[in-house]
C-alpha cells in the first residue's frame, strides 16, 4: 500500500525513529503502524529514540580544517562521560568531515543527507544512539571559506569543551591566529571591532552608564565624559581587537595581529551546552521512579 505523510508522521511521534527510519518501517510491514512500531524497536532504534525528551546539555565541540574551508561543530550527549567515549568522539569526528565535504546550509539539511556509508546523517546518528544509549545530537555548525593569504586558528579547550574557529586575513600565520582563538575561548569576546556593535546597543549601554553616574552622585557637567570614558571599558570587554591580549596583558590583541601583517575577519566561539536550560531532577525520585517500573 501506498506510505503517506500522515502515517510517517504518526509512527515517528509514537516512536521518535528519524523520518527515514519510519518510511522504511512502514514500506517493510505493508503499512501495518504496530508491525512497524515492532520492527523499529527490533532494531534498537525506537529503543533509542525514546530518549528524545531527554536534555542533551553535554558533549565535545570539533574543529575540522581543510585548505581553504573548515567546520566548527557541536555534537551534544546527555553526559560528560558519554562525551569522553571513544564511540561518540568517532561520531563527531564524522560529522565533522562530512559537513566540511557536502556544506549543508544548516542542520535540517545536514541531517537529512545521506552520508559515504549509504546512511541519513539522522540514521548514524540513531545507530550511535542505539549503541551508546543515550541522546545524542547534532547542535550547530558554521562553516568558513578564506584566501591563499589567509589563515585559519583552530583552538579546542578542555578536550573539545570549548571550540573556537578564527579567521586572520593577511597574513598566513596558523600559530597567530591559534593564539588568538586560545585568547578568545578564555575571554569570550562578542565582537571583531567596534564597528560590529550595534548603534542601539551602544546607546543602552550610554544610558546605563549614565544613570549609574548620576546615582553615584556625579556632577551632570562630568557624567558625559565619565561615560564615555566606561564605554571605553565596555568596548574592551566585548570587542576582541581592544581586549589585552591574555599571552602579553601589555599588548592588545588587535596589535598583535596588525604585528603580524593581519587583521582579524571573524570568528566562532561554541561553548557546549550554552543557552540550553539544564533539568534539575531530583535524583533520589529518578531513583524511584526506575524501581517502580
Amino acid at each position: 500500500m501506498a506510505i503517506t505523510a500522515q502515517m510517517v508522521k504518526e509512527l515517528r511521534e509514537k516512536t521518535g525513529a528519524g523520518m527515514m527510519d519510519c518510511k522504511k518501517a512502514l514500506q517493510e510491514v505493508d503499512g501495518d503502524l504496530e508491525k512497524a512500531i515492532d520492527l523499529l524497536r527490533e532494531k534498537g532504534i525506537a529503543k533509542a529514540e525514546k530518549k528524545g525528551d531527554r536534555i542533551a546539555a553535554e558533549g565535545l565541540t570539533s574543529v575540522k580544517v581543510n585548505g581553504n574551508e573548515a567546520v566548527i561543530l557541536e555534537v551534544n550527549s546527555e553526559t560528560d562521560f558519554v562525551a569522553k567515549n571513544e564511540g561518540f568522539q568517532t561520531l563527531v569526528q564524522e560529522l565533522g568531515d562530512h559537513l566540511l565535504a557536502k556544506k549543508p546550509a544548516n542542520v535540517e539539511e545536514a541531517v537529512a543527507q545521506t552520508m559515504d556509508n549509504g546512511s541519513t546523517v539522522e540514521a548514524h546518528i540513531n545507530a550511535a544512539i542505539a549503541k551508546i544509549g543515550e541522546k545524542l545530537s547534532l547542535r550547530r555548525f558554521e562553516i568558513k571559506t578564506k584566501g591563499d593569504n589567509d589563515a585559519f586558528g583552530a583552538y579546542l579547550h578542555m578536550g573539545g569543551r570549548i571550540g573556537v574557529l578564527t579567521v586572520l586575513e593577511g597574513t598566513t600565520d596558523e600559530e597567530a591566529a591559534k593564539d588568538v582563538s586560545m585568547h578568545i575561548a578564555a575571554l569570550n569576546p562578542k565582537y571583531v571591532s567596534r564597528d560590529e556593535v550595534s548603534a542601539e546597543e551602544v546607546e543602552r549601554e550610554r544610558q546605563v552608564l549614565t544613570q549609574q553616574a548620576l546615582n553615584e552622585g556625579k556632577p551632570e557637567n562630568i557624567v558625559a565624559k565619565m561615560v564615555e570614558g566606561r564605554l571605553g571599558k565596555y568596548f574592551e570587554d566585548v570587542c576582541v581587537n581592544d581586549q589585552a591580549f591574555v599571552k602579553n596583558p601589555d599588548q592588545k590583541v588587535g596589535q598583535f595581529v596588525s604585528a603580524k601583517g593581519g587583521k582579524i575577519r571573524d570568528f566562532v566561539r561554541y561553548e557546549v551546552g550554552e543557552g540550553i536550560e539544564k533539568r534539575e531532577d531530583n535524583f533520589a525520585e529518578e531513583v524511584m521512579s526506575q524501581v517502580k517500573k
